[in-house]
């Protein structure tokens, strides 16, 4: 009798202590517009056509889509981006999904407001190698841009800065999906597999994971060095107070992450099985290099739950409907 008691007391205490864990992943049910320009739906409608508007383009042939193309999780499926002077960028495009609990911006952290980041990939020569001003006289020949700002910003019209607000507004109403994580979180127990159970244990205990992928979108916004052998200084080049800032880069959220390869920064790894085998090696090892990089080993089963885990993070639909741009 003792022992099934006790026995019973430790299933309660494990299921508790499991319930515990998932309610630090529980996502929020509203986007936080606080502190930012009020949410209307024909303002986040307009920052969706300047989204996906080659006009803001130097050459009219790119987007911001080009780089954060929703079909990929909002980044793009090579290595690194292709700019405006038909050459690979030196860093891969971070996702806009779920930017709304992000900050700061870039993967160096140079920008503290997405209307800031807004500008950067415009505006730079090779990105998309825009001129705001440009666009803002350009789209006052436009008749149904015209009537849309007049709309929105009645008072400003067509400005630079209300272009950017538009975009960032938008961006901000770029959430994932419910997915079967997020349905496991809400107490349905068949939501996920038991491999993914495991993987779930794995990624918040012998690897490590959570350590900096913490929260509903998993990332802790900060920066950290992972030991991946570029000599691209990251977060040092924006703050050079601290010598763990060099080759320092931001935690990326990981929803929708098995649609966004390849992954880390620079886009070297390909696949999520070289991005575990990177964290199991250690990393390459130096002064700056985050201290919880610590190699470790595990099973072939435990990389297959981690894989499954990571599986529920993306949502089972993922609808991004094109926007009609005005003529």
């Amino acid at each position: 009798m003792r022992f099934l008691v006790a026995a019973s007391l430790f299933a309660m205490a494990a299921a508790q202590s499991a319930a515990a864990d998932l309610s630090a992943y529980k996502r929020p049910l509203t986007v936080p517009f606080e502190k930012v320009t009020p949410y209307s739906p024909q303002l986040a409608t307009l920052g969706k056509m300047l989204f996906f508007d080659p006009r803001l383009s130097g050459n009219k042939n790119m987007t911001c889509a080009s780089c954060h193309n929703p079909s990929f999780g909002f980044e793009t499926p090579v290595k690194t981006p292709i700019g405006a002077a038909n050459t690979a960028l030196a860093r891969q495009a971070p996702t806009v999904l779920n930017v709304a609990w992000v900050s700061p911006f870039f993967w160096d952290g140079r920008a503290q407001n997405l209307e800031e980041q807004a500008a950067g990939p415009i505006t730079a020569a090779a990105e998309m190698n825009g001129k705001l001003e440009t666009a803002v006289a350009e789209m006052q020949n436009i008749p149904d841009y015209k009537a849309w700002f007049g709309e929105v910003f009645p008072e400003k019209g067509i400005t630079r800065e209300t272009i950017l607000t538009a975009i960032a507004t938008y961006e901000r109403t770029v959430v994932s999906n419910w997915s079967p994580f997020d349905r496991w979180v809400d107490g349905d127990e068949k939501a996920v597999s038991d491999g993914a159970k495991r993987g779930f244990e794995v990624f918040t205990g012998s690897a490590g994971c959570s350590a900096c992928h913490s929260g509903w979108n998993f990332t802790d916004n900060k920066f950290h060095d992972i030991g991946l052998p570029d000599e691209d200084m990251g977060r040092f080049k924006i703050d050079p107070s601290s010598p763990n800032n060099q080759h320092a880069f931001k935690t990326p959220g990981l929803r929708n992450t098995l649609y966004r390869g390849p992954y880390m920064h620079d886009g070297s790894l390909k696949s999520m099985d070289e991005v575990i085998a990177h964290y199991e090696s250690g990393g390459v090892g130096r002064p700056s290099q985050d201290a919880a990089m610590m190699p470790f080993l595990l099973t072939d089963q435990e990389r297959d739950d981690l894989i499954a885990f990571l599986g529920t993070l993306t949502a089972e639909k993922q609808d991004i409907p094109l926007p009609t741009l005005p003529n």
